[in-house]
């Protein structure tokens, strides 16, 4: 295998002008290979590069108006690498639930001719891992023609779909490359409130899907006191390694993988890292399998908690743009609702702070003039806010609204009432 061990700069001389080029993601963005592709850039047009959920440590290098004929950026998932460059309009995104990115690789709509990936180092078989992202990595290494890693010390050994034989890969770079990481930062007060609130409606024995960030954080905070839980979820995250040495998620309840947390990528901190290095008791599977609503739903009392930018009074919800300026991405929440509200006694939940940082309602009478819907009206369940947590299930358009705007920050509900009367009538007056 040692001659396929070379640099950075010429493992890069692989792609080609006129390539689409697979980025690996989660927290594991493989720098080194960017780094050396942007020296490159002088040479080479029209390289599509592909990513999805991944945590920059820094805006990506591709992103130079220097190299914009030579690189166009189009993510499945907006991260803070290359946000400004998506909505500066040098870049684009793909839009598309996340667990249905691997079909688009898989039949060739789009066909990939290299794959940038980030590695552990061999076990004694010879055998590599692609660590903390198990998402989109595995089809892009079955689909791309060529195949380059860095094999780096500081990236975990997981189990799963996430291994593949050094025999397979083209070119491999040493690196010694720390991983991204994200804090795992104390809740504030109000965000407790909401973390209390979905832990009230979680029973023993559930399933839990848990997004990134801090309400997803409070609610793994409230969960201390619950037992047998288990994980089937897009991301592991800091919050739910001490519920699993803690013996709170123990997983005894799944059906599927009892005994076994899954994910299908990690970001957090250097513990988290730790933790799930030659983890038995967590197994990383593609996307395509974690975030298939039929798979979800084969779990009973799956819970599903995801955040949000805005709601309306109908319940359609938008977590990927602010107007017409993308954020970030669907990502799971769709899969994960839908999969949830088919499980035997499934529950979702969509959490939010009430006000955004400069105190405007996140509550609206309609999203936001470009808003994109992620959670359909007909899908929504739980919404929860610091103000407390109302289910929409199998509720009109009439007491919705009502329930809605009694979550809303109390400054907004006049307003929000008239416009409610306003665009619903005499119905939404009289029948209560």
């Amino acid at each position: 295998m040692e001659d396929k061990y070379m640099t950075a700069d010429e493992a890069v001389k692989l792609v080609k002008s006129g390539d689409n080029v697979f980025v690996q993601g989660s927290s594991s963005i493989p720098e080194a290979l960017i780094a050396a592709l942007a020296r490159r850039g002088g040479e080479l047009r029209d390289v599509v590069l592909y990513n999805a959920f991944a945590l920059g440590r820094r805006v990506s290098p591709l992103c130079d108006p220097a190299l914009k004929d030579s690189f166009l950026i189009d993510s499945f998932f907006v991260s803070n690498a290359v946000r400004g460059w998506v909505n500066q309009g040098y870049a684009t995104t793909t839009p598309r639930f996340f667990g249905q990115v691997p079909q688009l690789f898989r039949e060739g709509s789009i066909p990939l001719d290299v794959a940038f990936i980030n590695c552990s180092l061999p076990d004694e078989d010879g055998y590599v891992s692609f660590g903390v992202s198990s998402d989109l990595t595995p089809s892009a290494v079955e689909c791309a023609k060529i195949i380059v890693a860095q094999i780096n010390p500081l990236m975990p050994f997981t189990y799963g779909d996430s291994v593949i034989h050094m025999s397979r890969l083209d070119a491999m770079v040493r690196v010694d490359d720390p991983l991204a990481e994200t804090p795992d930062m104390e809740p504030t007060e109000k965000e407790l409130k909401i973390g209390r609130y979905i832990a009230e409606q979680i029973p023993d024995g559930a399933v839990l899907q848990i997004g990134i960030g801090a309400i997803p954080n409070a609610v793994l905070h409230s969960l201390r006191s619950h037992r047998h839980l288990g994980l089937h979820t897009e991301a592991m995250t800091d919050g739910m390694v001490p519920l699993i040495e803690e013996g709170i998620v123990d997983n005894s309840c799944k059906q599927l993988e009892p005994g076994r947390s899954v994910a299908s990528l990690a970001i957090g901190t250097r513990r988290l890292y730790d933790f799930i290095d030659h983890n038995r008791s967590i197994v990383f599977r593609d996307i395509a399998w974690v975030n298939d609503p039929f798979i979800i739903a084969r779990n009973h009392n799956m819970a599903a908690i995801n955040s949000c930018l805005e709601i309306d009074l109908s319940g359609q919800v938008c977590a990927d743009s602010i107007g017409t300026r993308i954020y970030s991405g669907v990502g799971g929440q769709q899969d994960f609702v839908y999969g949830s509200s088919r499980s035997v006694g499934g529950q979702s939940f969509i959490a939010m702070l009430s006000t955004t940082s400069k105190g405007e309602n996140k509550i609206k009478p309609v999203l936001t003039p470009g808003a994109g819907v992620v959670t359909t009206r007909f899908q929504t369940n739980w919404v929860v806010t610091e103000y407390g947590a109302v289910n929409l299930r199998g509720k009109n358009m009439l007491d919705r609204a009502r329930l809605l705007i009694s979550i809303a920050a109390p400054q907004f509900r006049e307003e929000l009432d008239r416009e409610a009367f306003r665009m619903l009538g005499y119905a939404y007056r009289r029948w209560k």
